[in-house]
């Protein structure tokens, strides 16, 4: 039965509002969510078909994405390079009957982000177990993570005291199951599924927005080499989706620069996080004519550091003897983030 929009007259006008805004967007995610999953399966179906005339399968299955890929690309954008196709393949055959069973009305209260992520789980058994406790017990993409990386199934099988395993898996995954039931709106991967350009308003605060458009600008506007790559660029891994703030290469320095901005302080976990993008880029975009990534987090709360420059260990002597040469300094990123608070500030005032 497909879900109704609720509304409650109440006493309240801004109390009904709200329950009428958000029903419509759960509304809105279900809907969107339905037809991005059974897309992707129907996709990796159709290609898991056409891989099985090809006698060299290996080879002919490589061709047929490659090509699939860079037509689909030509015709609707983002969202099927070659590695999203091979997911598709991976999801048919990893859920071969979902689409065809009864249970199917179940299975698609599941996101493409749930299917992903059961699809690290070779034992079919577990897969399978994954997703009817994903299903019942309405588990977030980060609490299902979460579980699988900490054996979770294997551990009940074994424990003599499984109420003690599942009480103490509840208490620590309950912050996870707080998470943002509208990622639909936030996400870029569902943006180019509805075949829209991408809006960065969707995918960062206004602060955070307003600062990241303008360092855009002030980065291209330096004066030294650089070039405009990418702005919330999504990184796919086993485990999880990341965004990018802002990449750029500088063809003198001949390396990426990569830029986080925070509206809070920097933490040790951002640090390690833009550790993980500089390691990305190294293994999946660097060639062998590149220097090392260059990683820039920015903080927005100008009390505390305002700028951190992340770089592999190793290549020390690289950023002091050359890569300084090219950057923009702390006072400068400082004295543009302040301006770019100070406008905001301004323009949010005004409009009250």
């Amino acid at each position: 039965m497909e879900q109704e929009i609720l509304y409650v007259s109440t006493d309240n006008l801004l109390s009904d509002v709200r329950m009428i805004i958000d029903s419509a967007r759960t509304k809105a995610y279900a809907a969107v969510n339905v037809a991005l999953v059974e897309r992707n399966w129907l996709l990796g179906k159709r290609i898991a078909e056409e891989e099985l005339q090809g006698e060299e399968r290996a080879a002919y299955g490589a061709s047929v994405i490659k090509k699939l890929s860079k037509e689909l690309t030509e015709e609707y954008g983002k969202g099927f390079e070659e590695t999203s196709l091979y997911w598709f393949v991976r999801f048919y055959k990893g859920f071969p009957e979902i689409f065809d069973t009864v249970c199917k009305k179940s299975v698609l209260r599941l996101s493409w982000s749930h299917f992903r992520t059961l699809l690290q789980v070779e034992d079919s058994s577990a897969r399978t177990w994954y997703m009817q406790e994903a299903i019942s017990q309405t588990w977030s993409v980060r609490t299902l993570q979460r579980n699988i990386s900490s054996q979770y199934y294997y551990r009940l099988l074994q424990s003599q005291r499984k109420d003690l395993v599942e009480k103490e898996m509840l208490e620590i995954t309950a912050p996870m199951q707080d998470t943002d039931k509208y990622e639909f709106v936030k996400n870029p991967v569902v943006a180019e599924f509805l075949g829209l350009a991408q809006n960065t308003d969707f995918t960062e605060s206004c602060l955070e927005g307003a600062i990241i458009t303008h360092l855009q600008k002030f980065m291209m506007e330096l004066g030294k080499g650089y070039a405009f790559v990418a702005r919330q660029q999504h990184i796919h891994t086993e485990k999880q989706d990341y965004y990018i703030d802002l990449v750029f290469y500088n063809y003198i320095l001949k390396a990426f620069v990569l830029i986080d901005c925070k509206t809070s302080k920097v933490t040790h976990q951002d640090v390690g996080q833009m550790d993980m993008y500089i390691r990305m880029y190294d293994e999946l975009k660097r060639t062998e004519h590149d220097n090392p990534t260059i990683g820039i987090i920015l903080c927005a709360d100008t009390d505390d550091d305002i700028a951190r420059y992340s770089i592999m260990h190793g290549n020390d002597q690289l950023f002091a003897s050359k890569y300084k040469l090219y950057l923009p300094t702390n006072e400068e990123l400082r004295a543009e983030i302040e301006t770019q608070k100070q406008l905001f500030y301004l323009q949010q005032k005004k409009g009250e």
